[in-house]
């Protein structure tokens, strides 16, 4: 129904960076977050250990009459859409590293995609890269530590972050553009802006998300115009503080 709340998970607190543009987008829409913190991280885990965790979290969704379903997660979305979108009859979003977005960007483009390690070997990311390395150079770029930080609550250890960052972006050679192919990631934009020459482009799938979800309940005539609220989960429940916390940092944050 119109004024039935929208689910947003992911595998710890990563996924508020797409709740924050979800509630710039779409204001009026009730959400609940749910952040599997107590089985972070998922991108070491194997695709069978994910799936049973998404369908868990699903299933509860579901309980509580949510309208859709969004997998703020790319290594959940890699491990079991497919899955999760046969078994539930309510629109389910994944993500996915917005490769395509950086090869629009122009021809012959060098593009490094930082995420889990089991988003960047998994098939679906492969399947991806098969459509664009014939005409870009593309450098897969595995960043456990990234997802650490947000959920240890180190943020604010700014000499530590841009020590990794550093790493990182040795990795590959110099790029045009970077994508943010985890949802942790975008917590480091401004980091990596003052890093980064500026010629070179952030990119990430948060928005294009998003607009996605408003395009399928219009579709569906299910937009609401009169919620606006959260309710937060947790399967670690001492993670909720840092959660608001993290919505609020996201206020900060430099788009293009």
């Amino acid at each position: 129904m119109v004024n039935d709340p929208i689910g947003i998970f992911d595998s710890g607190l990563g996924g508020i960076s797409v709740l924050s543009v979800a509630q710039k987008q779409l204001p009026k829409e009730d959400f609940i977050f749910l952040g599997d913190s107590k089985y972070n991280p998922y991108g070491t885990k194997t695709k069978e250990e994910i799936t049973q965790r998404c369908l868990a979290i699903c299933d509860w969704f579901v309980s509580q009459h949510v309208k859709a379903i969004v997998i703020a997660c790319n290594t959940a979305t890699s491990a079991c859409v497919d899955l999760l979108r046969n078994r539930y009859d309510i629109p389910i979003i994944g993500m996915e590293p917005a490769l395509k977005v950086a090869c629009e960007i122009g021809p012959k483009q060098h593009i490094a995609v930082w995420a889990t390690e089991l988003t960047l070997k998994e098939q679906k990311f492969a399947r991806l890269m098969d459509r664009f390395d014939d005409e870009h150079t593309i450098y897969r770029v595995p960043c456990p530590q990234l997802v650490r930080i947000v959920e240890e609550d180190q943020l604010d250890n700014e000499s530590m972050i841009e020590r990794v960052l550093t790493e990182y972006l040795h990795q590959s050679p110099k790029v045009d553009s970077i994508v943010l192919g985890c949802t942790h990631f975008l917590f480091y934009r401004n980091f990596l802006k003052k890093l980064l020459p500026e010629d070179v482009h952030l990119v990430d799938g948060n928005w294009g998300t998003i607009r996605h979800l408003e395009d399928i309940l219009k579709q569906k005539g299910e937009l609401n115009d009169q919620g606006g609220s959260i309710v937060w989960k947790n399967t670690d429940p001492s993670k909720i503080d840092l959660s608001k916390k993290l919505l609020k940092r996201m206020e900060e944050i430099t788009w293009d």
